[in-house]
């Protein structure tokens, strides 16, 4: 009777769906990474700049991060025609 009420016992089905949900906040807000306009800042940011030089979606980078307790807005282009020249 011993073994059987061993394989009987459950956990508390409430308690692990909270854990989960608990791990599947905490997973999305470290994937975020930052404010949702940032995509869109990229996006906008291309679009004037495509207006002066041709460049590619992918040479710019736009990254948001904190320095010395501040929000700091990282912005580079990579324009063509910019490598090194020795």
């Amino acid at each position: 009777m011993g073994l059987l009420a061993f394989f009987r016992r459950t956990p508390p089905t409430a308690s692990v769906a909270k854990e989960r949900l608990r791990i599947i906040v905490a997973q999305e807000r470290t994937n975020r990474g930052g404010p949702d306009y940032l995509p869109l800042l990229r996006r906008e940011l291309f679009e004037v700049i495509k207006k002066y030089v041709n460049v590619d979606a992918d040479a710019i980078q736009v990254n948001l991060g904190k320095e010395e307790g501040h929000d700091v807005l990282e912005f580079s282009v990579a324009l063509p025609g910019s490598e090194s020249r020795a």
